[in-house]
């Protein structure tokens, strides 16, 4: 009895000890609940503390070697400069392309000449054709009649009399002996000056670039002008023309002042000693003011700096009627000295250059003959009544 007390004393009193023993030991911190479980239980182990994680991350870093930075992506490479031919013997180049887009108009007159009876019917015949393709009714009836007299005076018609004798009356018609000169060298220690004028469509700033090219193929250095500022477009379009043969384009923005635009690009072109400026103008205004009155006063502007040696208007061969209304408007504002006929491939419409010469006694100078960059050519009326007369 006494040692089952005594027994059960000692266990008391070591279970006391005991429980004072864990009652009193000290918490590490984050024991609890939240506390991460012991290693091998099973349980998933919680993120470290952030600045374990860093000094983790860091040793990682050092372990790792670093990939280099990315490259800064490399600038636009700058267009190649293009070499464009001399405008010499150009037309002679294209001649092929306006035989076939003449050939209806001139084997239509001489089969019609080389017909066994040329009676009055035959002769109306030749005159509706020639005023079919943009002759003119006062110059279509001053070619027959010059063709009706020199068949009567020769009396035979063979192929090669009958093709002598209308190249004779279309180059007459034409005017061989018109200056055709575009004046665009420098003269006095400035740059020559050209204003390119026209209706929106009819190509105009195609053919201020195209123009840019046939001077630089001749050995020249030109400033091109945006004076269209009232068409974004115009001035985006004829900066490229420049970057492809290295013309330098003055430009402003969109809405800006003409006159201003086009004084600039010749103030340039004196500085730089260019030999050439052309200012392309618009052909459409934004404003109230009214197109004509704008174009004068870019001209006067131009020359309080330097001389303005050549007003080009360009017309669409295709036009006929309309594009000569237009011509006449144009002269009439800024002295027109010289007519640029675009698109003249694809059609029988080449007589519109007898017409609109005849109307404003101003010569036509260039010819477009396609959509190549080089289709720009200078007029030569003996190699166009040729290509007109060439056999299909």
């Amino acid at each position: 009895m006494d040692y089952t007390i005594f027994a059960v004393a000692v266990f008391v009193v070591a279970l006391l000890v005991f429980g004072g023993v864990v009652l009193i030991r000290p918490r590490r911190p984050g024991a609890g609940k939240d506390a991460p479980p012991a290693e091998g239980s099973g349980a998933t182990a919680t993120a470290p503390a952030p600045e374990e994680e860093g000094e983790r991350a860091g040793a990682a870093a050092e372990a790792e070697p670093q990939a280099p930075p990315a490259e800064a992506p490399a600038p636009p490479a700058a267009p190649e400069i293009e070499t464009p031919p001399p405008s010499a013997g150009r037309l002679v180049r294209l001649r092929a392309r306006l035989a076939r887009s003449q050939s209806a108009l001139g084997q239509g007159l001489l089969n019609i000449l080389a017909s066994d009876t040329l009676d009055d019917d035959a002769w109306e015949e030749i005159e509706d054709t020639l005023i079919t393709a943009d002759v003119g009714v006062t110059s279509a009836s001053q070619i027959v009649e010059g063709l009706r007299t020199k068949v009567k005076v020769l009396g035979t018609r063979s192929p090669d009399e009958v093709r002598a004798m209308l190249r004779g009356e279309l180059l007459a018609q034409i005017g061989p002996d018109m200056d055709r000169t575009v004046h665009t060298g420098p003269h006095q220690g400035r740059p020559g000056v050209v204003m390119v004028v026209g209706v929106n469509g009819t190509g105009k700033t195609t053919t201020t670039g195209k123009l840019a090219r046939v001077l630089v193929g001749d050995g020249k250095s030109v400033v091109l002008g945006a004076a269209d500022t009232f068409r974004a477009a115009a001035a985006d379009q004829l900066e490229t023309w420049g970057a492809r043969v290295g013309a330098p384009v003055v430009r402003k923005d969109e809405g800006a002042d003409p006159a201003s635009v086009a004084f600039d690009a010749v103030s340039r072109g004196v500085e730089e000693g260019a030999d050439s400026v052309i200012v392309d103008t618009a052909g459409r205004l934004h404003t109230k003011t009214g197109l004509m009155d704008e174009l004068g006063k870019v001209k006067r502007v131009v020359e309080k700096k330097s001389q303005v040696d050549d007003v080009l208007l360009v017309l669409d061969a295709t036009t006929g009627q309309n594009g000569l209304r237009q011509a006449r408007v144009f002269a009439e504002a800024v002295d027109v000295s010289g007519i640029v006929l675009t698109k003249l491939d694809g059609t029988a419409k080449g007589g519109i250059i007898i017409q609109v010469q005849r109307e404003l006694g101003v010569p036509v100078k260039l010819v477009g003959l396609g959509e190549g960059p080089d289709d720009l050519a200078p007029f030569d009326p003996e190699e166009f009544v040729d290509a007109l007369l060439e056999e299909g």
